[in-house]
């Protein structure tokens, strides 16, 4: 991972690659489900990487990839594609009785994911780093703190179950 301009100085930044982290650890574990077919643990794994790409993915879509889009429209278009393709997935390994290619489908997507992460922390966050003035690191913020809003709202109303 990029670690030679200095972006992971921002907490902003700090925040998502910390994401992105969890997110790559699960994702190994989810491969290792897939490879034994084991429908409940991949299962288990898929929710735990939907809670965090909930507001993960919002702080992008919400707050740095509007900051980028008129410099980097494309390179952002592209992301959000990207974006929708794992988390759809995801949502029907999650929600869904998955078909019987499900493993390969799964390992496919979080090969996506890795290629993804990458292009975001050597690609998009240093741009970021050299492109963003206070209003567009503002924005930034104002959407982690919608989205850790949202989400901590969403698990008080789903009850003592959903801790």
């Amino acid at each position: 991972m990029c670690e030679y301009c200095g972006c992971q100085d921002i907490p902003a930044i700090a925040e998502l690659t910390a994401e992105h982290d969890r997110l790559r650890g699960l994702s190994r574990d989810l491969m290792d489900a897939c490879e034994t077919c084991d429908l409940d643990v991949a299962r288990g794994l898929a929710g735990e990487m939907l809670r965090v790409l909930g507001p993960h993915t919002a702080v992008e879509e919400d707050g740095l990839f509007p900051a980028l889009e008129a410099e980097y429209g494309n390179y952002v278009a592209n992301l959000e594609t990207e974006h929708q393709r794992v988390h759809a997935a995801l949502e029907n390994l999650f929600f869904v009785a998955p078909p019987a290619s499900w493993p390969a489908d799964t390992i496919a997507v979080l090969d996506l994911l890795f290629e993804h992460i990458l292009k975001e922390q050597d690609g998009l966050f240093p741009a970021a780093l050299a492109t963003l003035d206070t209003k567009g690191w503002d924005g930034i913020i104002a959407a982690r703190r919608r989205a850790t809003a949202l989400d901590a709202s969403l698990v008080r109303s789903a009850g003592p179950l959903a801790r």
